[in-house]
């Protein structure tokens, strides 16, 4: 099939190489602009632009699809540029800007998003994370037709993976990337072969994933520390979750839930050492494995405790 490809980060970048090797011609990328990053603030450009470049894919960057705002003119070229491509359909991964209706309707077979959830559950921003902190079973790949409403147009092919409790959102992200790309070229086949069938989302299921904050970072033990320890695979590799030690803001990176002592206020750290920091919570204890001071790197517990004193007894 002839594609327009729009996707951006890493996770859009895997769709995109399953593409290129199950033959597809890529006519043209959309990715977002450039973007400052590293100690240097230099303008990067995305993995999806990378991966394009590599391949000889010509890449469009607007910074926005409206055609009636800011950007109308760029917009206005973007648009006539797909229209004289005549693309077979679109394929949208993670893109992070809105298509207007009249995108959606250039594609002879419509626009194709990869979602990360097992729709209509998780809709939205963060659906690996969110469906990790909420404790689900498993998490999955969508393959939707998409509409003009956030994630609400039906589904022509899902697939689902458990979520262990060792997964984190990168660890269940990479896996999910995977399932991705594989799934997109089943679907483009299915298309081509007449067989594609659409079934619509059940409204009454629907669940938002709203976006990710850094002021959701901090832990509160006054919780069960099943839930905790969600949180903290959820949150990892961003934002990282974060406790207060005495005057020192530390980021937890890995714990796991266990039973405790019931008439421990939470918080309060039942023991240290090499095997981890064991804090009390609202409902069990916590078991903290991988800690990190700010401005020194990621340590294990064992490591982290040589050079850091949890005396008084508490965290918060």
């Amino acid at each position: 099939m002839r594609i327009v490809f729009a996707g951006t980060p890493e996770f859009a970048a895997t769709a995109l190489d399953a593409l290129i090797k199950a033959g597809h011609e890529i006519a043209l990328v959309l990715t977002q602009p450039d973007r400052p990053a590293g100690r240097g603030m230099k303008l990067q450009p995305s993995a999806v632009k990378k991966l394009a470049l590599a391949n000889g894919i010509p890449v469009e960057q607007p910074v926005s699809l409206r055609i009636d705002g800011k950007y109308g003119e760029e917009a206005k070229r973007v648009y006539n540029r797909i229209k004289t491509i005549g693309p077979d359909i679109m394929v949208v991964v993670a893109y992070g800007l809105i298509l207007p209706k009249v995108f959606l309707d250039i594609p002879e077979n419509g626009c194709l998003n990869i979602h990360a959830s097992l729709l209509p559950r998780w809709r939205g921003a963060a659906p690996i994370q969110r469906a990790i902190e909420a404790g689900d079973a498993e998490s999955g790949v969508a393959i939707m037709r998409m509409e003009e409403g956030l994630d609400t147009g039906p589904v022509l092919i899902m697939a689902s993976t458990p979520i262990t409790e060792s997964d984190t959102a990168a660890v269940l992200h990479d896996r999910l990337a995977e399932m991705g790309g594989k799934l997109i070229v089943r679907a483009l086949q299915a298309i081509a072969d007449g067989t594609a069938t659409y079934t619509p989302q059940d409204e009454g299921n629907a669940v938002y994933a709203k976006k990710l904050h850094r002021d959701e970072a901090a832990l509160d033990f006054t919780l069960p520390a099943k839930e905790i320890a969600a949180r903290i695979r959820a949150f990892n590799p961003f934002p990282g979750c974060t406790a207060v030690c005495g005057e020192t803001t530390l980021k937890i990176w890995d714990a796991r839930a266990e039973d405790a002592d019931a008439s421990q206020p939470a918080g309060k750290i039942l023991s240290v050492d090499g095997s981890g920091v064991v804090v009390a919570c609202g409902q069990g204890a916590l078991r903290i494995l991988a800690l990190q001071k700010p401005g020194a790197r990621r340590l294990p517990v064992s490591e982290f405790i040589k050079g850091f004193s949890f005396d008084g007894g508490q965290m918060k």
